[in-house]
């Protein structure tokens, strides 16, 4: 499992947005988002990190490294 830091989150709302930006992804399985850690854990089978980043920026929430 990865984990990526996910700013800007406020409310269930949000953890759902995040929750289907990344499991819309091809390769990225097991969507898991923590509103209180402000961060989403996932399987990953080789997406690129930048794509995940730029899926989350799509939707306006500030992904971290």
């Amino acid at each position: 499992m990865e984990t990526i830091k996910v700013s800007g989150m406020s409310c269930q709302h949000c953890v759902a947005a995040v929750t289907k930006a990344l499991e819309e992804l091809h390769g990225v399985d097991e969507v898991t988002v923590d509103l209180a850690a402000a961060e989403a854990s996932f399987a990953n089978s080789g997406v690129a990190r930048e794509k995940i980043r730029s899926a989350i920026s799509q939707i306006g929430f500030d992904p971290g490294d």
